[in-house]
């Protein structure tokens, strides 16, 4: 958990920086398709293809996830932190637990009152921020667009623990990065990207390294490998610690405006946050979660 919330409040900064001079989408491609060969080298080296060995079910099953996770949600952050700032897009992307509590109800998998309660706190403080930006100069599409990416990144988070997966966490990741990433491949040049190499600044390679190595490589394997051995509404807390991280270095790295409102819509979400916490710790010392669930 400590990785999620802090290395991947770091992220927002890096694809900001990385969007400088690269395309949204095609940056994307180039840091999860990296990301992912470099884990697919490393397992092979260390264990050969014994990890590899998985049904078309549990292939699929990943490959979806990562569509879900990386094509439509990582890829609409991209995206959306071209109209906002990244203090302001980590902040939305708090709506997560609430479509992940929705999504619970649908299943009748009722969460803790003190869940929800936790959840539409936090929901309060995400509504704040999203009327009018926060007090910022934030573009109506880059709102829209970042609650879309919430939206897609929930959807597969929920269904990760109830589909067929990969029995191995490592390689269930790096077929996630690599579908994800050749699905942005396929979205960018559609929507019209092109990457112009020659016109990439050093700061941009720099912040995408950053992006594969640590984001990629060590933040997405260790949510990976929570949403099969943690509680998801505990795992999805990471979307209320992240902005702290995002909106700090986004202050002190690219000098954006914080307001009084985008602060108080922060610490309404970390109240929430603070519930919701509590509440699946406890949930889980009752019944304990199992390793996988498939249905």
């Amino acid at each position: 958990m400590a990785i999620v919330y802090v290395v991947w409040g770091s992220t927002y900064l890096g694809i900001r920086i990385t969007i400088e001079t690269m395309p949204p989408m095609l940056s994307g491609a180039l840091r999860f398709v990296t990301a992912a060969l470099l884990l697919a080298g490393f397992l092979v080296i260390r264990k050969g293809l014994a990890p590899f060995r998985m049904s078309w079910r549990q292939f699929g099953g990943a490959g979806l996830v990562g569509l879900l996770l990386l094509t439509g949600g990582n890829g609409m952050v991209a995206v959306a932190e071209q109209h906002i700032s990244t203090g302001l897009a980590a902040l939305l992307v708090a709506s997560v637990p609430l479509w992940l509590v929705v999504f619970r109800l649908v299943v009748r998998d009722r969460p803790a009152l003190l869940t929800v309660a936790g959840v539409l706190v936090g929901l309060a403080g995400v509504a704040a921020l999203s009327l009018n930006g926060g007090g910022e100069s934030a573009s109506t599409t880059g709102v829209v667009v970042i609650l879309l990416a919430s939206l897609s990144w929930s959807i597969g988070s929920f269904l990760s623990a109830r589909i067929p997966m990969p029995d191995n966490v490592w390689a269930a990741s790096t077929v996630e990065m690599l579908v994800g990433g050749l699905g942005l491949l396929v979205v960018g040049p559609a929507l019209g990207e092109r990457l112009d190499l020659a016109a990439v600044s050093g700061r941009s390679w720099v912040a995408l390294a950053y992006l594969v190595l640590v984001g990629s490589l060590v933040g997405f394997t260790a949510y990976t490998w929570l949403l099969g051995n943690a509680p998801i509404s505990l795992v999805s807390t990471y979307a209320y610690v992240n902005p702290a991280v995002a909106v700090l270095l986004g202050m002190l790295v690219l000098n954006e405006q914080v307001t009084t409102q985008m602060i108080l819509g922060g610490l309404v979400i970390l109240a929430g946050v603070a519930l919701v916490v509590s509440t699946e710790r406890r949930a889980k010392t009752r019944a304990p979660v199992p390793d996988k669930v498939t249905v």
